[in-house]
Order: structure tokens, then sequence, then C-alpha cells
């Protein structure tokens, strides 16, 4: 069988790129065929190259305000791996219109909430502040407008009393490393309908 070519898009640690590519293993019907990093210092880098698959960077800093040059070049070396699929696993560069329509429903992307609540950053505390009684992560189709298209995803957790930012990043983090394989796996499949975990 012929795998889904997967290319997955990190700026930082790689923690949710080390749980979609240790998944696609076995009979799933996709293979991670490019890490690929905005940062050089990106620590998921080393992990991907020690599980043994391709990594590349363009980093953004040279570019400066030329967003349009900088895509050029990410677009130039997520083509070359000719993925089938684009996963963000915690990238942190806001994908322009052009770059997204090039991959029209085929870019997926993790968020630390529960959409469409808190779009953009501090996540964690926007939901602490705001009295919320759950929070959790969801995994949405990319489209033009920031953390939003369609909804294939969600897991939530609790809020507990007490709950700081980082004690609820802690308990939503797992959750993250269990949806975002489970919908990747059934978009690979051809499958878009909404998954969700307690």
């Amino acid at each position: 069988m012929s795998h889904k070519r997967v290319a997955i898009l990190i700026s930082g640690s790689g923690s949710n790129m080390v749980a979609l590519a240790e998944s696609m293993q076995g009979d799933h019907p996709a293979r991670t065929c490019l890490v690929l990093s905005n940062r050089p210092d990106a620590g998921g880098l080393a992990k991907a190259a020690a599980m043994g698959i391709p990594t590349a960077m363009v980093d953004h800093r040279p570019f400066g305000r030329d967003r349009a040059g900088f895509e050029a070049a990410l677009r130039d070396a997520l083509d070359a791996a000719r993925p089938d699929l684009i996963a963000l696993a915690g990238f942190m560069r806001i994908l322009t219109p052009e770059f997204v329509a090039a991959y029209a429903g085929r870019i997926l992307n993790i968020h630390p909430s529960l959409l469409p609540n808190y779009r953009g950053l501090d996540t964690h505390a926007r939901a602490i502040a705001a009295g919320d009684t759950e929070a959790g992560c969801t995994v949405h189709e990319v489209t033009p407008e920031l953390d939003d298209g369609p909804i294939l995803g969600q897991a939530r957790v609790p809020i507990l009393s007490g709950d700081t930012p980082e004690t609820l990043a802690a308990r939503v983090l797992p959750m993250e490393h269990r949806l975002y394989p489970l919908v990747l796996r059934r978009v690979a499949e051809g499958e878009r309908g909404l998954i969700t975990l307690p």
C-alpha cells in the first residue's frame, strides 16, 4: 500500500511531532516524510533526526518582514518532500492566505483551547481568568483565518481550583499527544468527521 506522506512543521521541542511520528507505524496509512522548522535551535529537529526522519530548516529571521520570501523558501522545502498532508505542531508563524490556499484542505493544526474559544496565544491563562470549568485542545483544518477552519477533533480536561496556566498546560499536553495522532490517522484514511475525547 502506498502511504500518505506527512510533513510536520515545528518551532520548538517537537513533543506533538514525536507523538505523530511514533503513531505512523505498522498498518498506519501515513508516514512522516519531513520535519521542517523555522528555528535552527528547535529541539524537535534533533529528535526527528534521531528517529530517522528527514529534516529541513528555513530560518524566518533573515527574511525580516518579507513574509512572501520566507513562505516561498518554506514551500520549496515542503514541495521537495511531496507531502500529501501538512501537520502544524507548535509552528509559531502565522501563515498567509496565499500559503494556505496552496495546500487547501491538506493542512492540520493543533491548538491548546476548545475552539472557537481563545484563538491566538495565552489560551490557558485566558480560560482560567474567564472562570471556565474546562479547557482542552482542538485539531482543525487550517484556513486563512487564524485558528479557524473545520474542527476535526477535541479533547477536554477539567480546570481545577488553584490551577495555574502551567499546571493546566501540563494536563492538556498529554491529551494533545493522544488527540492529534487519532485525528491524523482518520484524515489519512479519508475521514473528516469530528472525534472527541472526554
